[in-house]
C-alpha cells in the first residue's frame, strides 16, 4: 500500500518477501552505524574546516563571520558560565511543555480521523489548509493573547509541530493490515479495543516518525520565538549578542542550538529503536 508518497508494502518495511539471503545482504549490517558515524564525523570536520578557511583568507569579513577555532573557543568558555545553561533550561522546557501538548493533541487527533472515514473526510481538508501555516507567523497573535511570557512560545511551537504529527498518525491508523482488522472484528472487540489493540500498535512508527519530525520543528520555533518577542532561552541571548556586536557569542549560541537539535534527534531514535524492536522497519538483518 502507498499513502501520501510512503510505500508501506512488507518488502518495503522489511525485505520479508526476499530469500533470507537477499534480503539479508540488502540490508545494512551490523558494521553499518560505525561507518555512517565515521562518515557524520568527517562531514562535520570538513564543514569546520571550510569555515576555518574562509574566515581566514578574508572571503568573508571577520567582524561578521570569525573562524570556527574562535568560535569553539568561546562555546567552551560559555560552558562554564551559568547564565549559559540558564538559557538552555529555559528552551528546554518550553519544548518539553510544547512536545507534551503537541503529543496529546495530535496523537489522538490522527487516530480518530485515521479510524473512522467520515471525520477523515471532513477534517482532512483543514488540516492540509493549516499544516504549511508556519509558526512564527502567529507571533503577534501570541503576543496579543499571552504577551511576552512562555505561554506564547509554547503556544508558537505547538501550532507549528501539531499538523505533522496528525497527519502521520493519521496515514499510521489508515495502514492497518486488513487481516487484523478482521481478526479484531471476528473477536467482536469494541471499537475502543481495536484502536487500543491493533490500531494504536500498527501506527506506532509512523508516530515515532512524526514525533522525530515534530521535535526538530518544535526546536526550531522555540529558539525562534524566543529570538523575536524576547522570553529567556537561546534565542534571546543570540539576539542580545547580535544587538551587542558580540558576534562570536552569538555564533557559538547559534552552535549550540544545532547540538541540541542533533542531541534531541538521536535521542528519539534510540528510543524508537528501543520501544519498537518488534517492528518489521526496526530489523536490521533477516536471520536465514
Amino acid at each position: 500500500m502507498r499513502e501520501s508518497g510512503i510505500d508501506t508494502s512488507p518488502a518495503a518495511l522489511a525485505g520479508e518477501s526476499l530469500p533470507a539471503n537477499v534480503a539479508s545482504s540488502a540490508r545494512p549490517r551490523s558494521t553499518a552505524p560505525r561507518s555512517s558515524l565515521s562518515l557524520g564525523c568527517l562531514g562535520v570536520a570538513l564543514a569546520l574546516l571550510l569555515w576555518e578557511v574562509v574566515a581566514r583568507v578574508g572571503l568573508v569579513p571577520a567582524t561578521e563571520v570569525p573562524p570556527a577555532t574562535t568560535v569553539l573557543r568561546e562555546l567552551v568558555r560559555q560552558l562554564t558560565q551559568p547564565a549559559f545553561w540558564d538559557a538552555i533550561a529555559a528552551t528546554l522546557a518550553q519544548w518539553a511543555i510544547g512536545m507534551g501538548l503537541t503529543t496529546a493533541i495530535a496523537v489522538p487527533i490522527g487516530l480518530l480521523m485515521g479510524s473512522l472515514e467520515p471525520v477523515w473526510r471532513a477534517f482532512r481538508p483543514t488540516v492540509e489548509f493549516l499544516r504549511p501555516v508556519p509558526g512564527m507567523a502567529l507571533v503577534p497573535l501570541a503576543i496579543l493573547l499571552w504577551g511576552l511570557r512562555p505561554t506564547s512560545v509554547v503556544f508558537l511551537i505547538v501550532f507549528g509541530s501539531v499538523w505533522s504529527l496528525i497527519v502521520t498518525t493519521m496515514y499510521g491508523a489508515r495502514n492497518v493490515d486488513e487481516g487484523a482488522r478482521d481478526t479484531a472484528r471476528s473477536f467482536r472487540l469494541t471499537r475502543i479495543e481495536r484502536t487500543l489493540w491493533v490500531v494504536l500498535p500498527s501506527a506506532l512508527p509512523y508516530v515515532a516518525t512524526g514525533l522525530r519530525v515534530a521535535s526538530a520543528t518544535a526546536l526550531i520555533i522555540a529558539v525562534g520565538a524566543e529570538l523575536v518577542i524576547g522570553v529567556n532561552g537561546i534565542g534571546y541571548d543570540i539576539a542580545r549578542a547580535q544587538t551587542a556586536g558580540a558576534v562570536a557569542p552569538m555564533y557559538a549560541l547559534i552552535l549550540t542550538s544545532g547540538l541540541i537539535g542533533v542531541a534531541i534527534h538521536l535521542a528519539f531514535s534510540r528510543l524508537e529503536r528501543r520501544f519498537l524492536r518488534w517492528h518489521q522497519s526496526q530489523r536490521r538483518e533477516v536471520t536465514p
